[in-house]
């Protein structure tokens, strides 16, 4: 049976998929996101995270899977795919057969609606597979990282560790590990410029890969 780790965040727009590429570069594992919204945002021109994770991951283009859905509005996947006269149906997000490492990423935050009866953490719960939770490090992420954190343990969902994304803050990181129980397993700084080689060593320098394995 494929056991993935699941990439998921606090919000949207926090370094989720950055997080996702280095994660999924330094596993040489396969990637995945079933459901990719905003393909016609700014800078969208039909591209998608699974381009941006190719280019800065190294992976080969066999190792990015397509996503099921490919949807033009930036908004949650329900309100996206009703845009274009669809329902994103649940049974279209069984997991594939993938042999060796496996890192998916959800489309936003754990609460985010995939249709108008689930959410996104429906579906985490139908996989049962130990789920990294990014969190930014600016104001308000002991919050949502908390809430987030519960959430998860509701629907008993395994929870790898949480990976903060930002400048250091050591106060508010260790807050959130010790608070909601969790191991804190590393933070990405800002990195710029923002390549492949550039991530790989920043994610060297601030993971240990035995973590995810």
């Amino acid at each position: 049976m494929t056991q993935g780790i699941i990439v998921t965040g606090t919000d949207t727009g926090i370094g989720k998929t950055v997080f996702a590429a280095a994660l999924a570069g330094a596993l040489g594992a396969t990637y995945w996101k079933p459901i990719q919204c905003g393909l016609d945002d700014d800078g969208g021109a039909g591209a998608g995270d699974r381009d941006r994770v190719q280019a800065l991951s190294g992976l080969a283009p066999a190792r990015l899977l397509p996503e099921r859905y490919r949807l033009a509005m930036p908004a949650s996947p329900h309100r996206a795919a009703e845009a274009e006269g669809i329902e994103i149906s649940l049974a279209d997000l069984a997991a594939p057969d993938v042999q060796g490492p496996f890192v998916v990423e959800g489309a936003g935050g754990l609460m985010v609606p995939v249709n108008r009866q689930a959410l996104m953490i429906d579906v985490f719960a139908a996989w049962r597979w130990p789920v990294v939770l990014v969190a930014r490090t600016a104001l308000g992420t002991i919050n949502h990282s908390l809430l987030s954190i519960e959430a998860l343990n509701g629907r008993n969902i395994p929870i790898l560790g949480i990976a903060f994304v930002g400048d250091e803050m050591p106060d508010t990181e260790r807050t959130i590990a010790e608070m909601g129980n969790v191991r804190a397993l590393g933070r990405l700084p800002h990195i710029a410029p923002l390549d492949r080689d550039s991530l790989a060593h920043a994610f060297a320098a601030h993971f240990d890969i035995e973590d995810f394995r």
